[in-house]
């Protein structure tokens, strides 16, 4: 089968711990879907001007932040590495002229492991990552996405891990500080719905709220990774909602080219317009 590509909101670090809205709906959706050979990852806590993919068999889980719950630096997703799947990749990509290179002894960032606990929390599948790119262009991450797109048919789910709103300076702010968080998520939604990618790709200046929503552009990277990966498939899109946390963070992911399952409690934003499932 063709598996889809996904863009899952991780928010905060503590995502792990409290599932909030979206935690059950990822873990319904993973048990609807067949099973991958492997996860592909691409997170904004791993970045490099060269494309780097975990090979190691045995994955580390990195707690790469700081003055959370102790808790929190005692989870662990140890789901197994694939280094015949990252080799694969690796050839894919070199094949096309872009350079590569693979790592045994990286680990995955908690882009990678914290939405993984709830997309499969039985950590049976093997999840590896690749490192986000270091340029800011939305272009280059949905070329990248796009290269990657033929490896949909041969088992391997891609996911873009990152943020639908991103702005740390807001947090606990309040719930009125979340009012832009709202609207650009709003407009993303139409945006996607109309199938307008050239929107999209300078959404900096085609919405107003963009900058507040994005002071920096990583965490929503991975949203045109996503789509690029989906191939000619993506405007076959389903947003799962994930609601607001930390007053300003939106958690709202999607799924792009899944022909088969509807996703439950999902509002529907394909190009054949919507309906509410669930």
């Amino acid at each position: 089968m063709t598996f889809p590509s996904l863009f899952v909101s991780h928010g905060s670090p503590m995502f792990a711990l409290d599932p909030g809205e979206l935690g059950p709906k990822l873990t319904a959706y993973g048990r609807r879907l067949k099973r991958p050979r492997a996860v592909l990852v691409m997170s904004p806590h791993s970045m490099a001007r060269t494309l780097t993919i975990t090979s190691g068999q045995v994955l580390e889980t990195v707690h790469d932040f700081g003055g959370f719950p102790h808790a929190l630096y005692r989870v662990r997703y140890d789901a197994p590495g694939a280094p015949e799947v990252a080799a694969e990749v690796a050839t894919h990509l070199r094949g096309l002229g872009l350079p590569v290179q693979e790592d045994p002894s990286a680990g995955r960032d908690h882009g990678g492991w914290v939405p993984m606990i709830h997309l499969f929390p039985e950590a049976d599948v093997p999840v590896i990552q690749i490192t986000q790119p270091a340029s800011p262009s939305p272009l280059a991450h949905l070329e990248l996405g796009r290269a990657l797109s033929p490896l949909r048919e041969r088992g391997i789910l891609i996911v873009g891990s990152g943020s639908l709103t991103h702005n740390l300076y807001d947090m606990g702010a309040g719930p009125s500080a979340g009012d832009y968080a709202q609207s650009f998520a709003g407009w993303v939604f139409r945006t996607l719905a109309d199938g307008d990618l050239e929107a999209l790709l300078n959404y900096r200046t085609q919405c107003p709220d963009a900058r507040r929503a994005h002071p920096t552009d990583e965490h929503f990277l991975p949203l045109f990774f996503a789509i690029g990966a989906a191939g000619a498939d993506w405007t076959h899109v389903q947003r799962i909602a994930g609601g607001i946390t930390n007053d300003v963070l939106s958690m709202d992911s999607f799924v792009f080219g899944d022909l088969e399952n509807r996703v439950e409690q999902l509002d529907q934003v394909k190009l054949d317009f919507s309906e509410i499932d669930g």
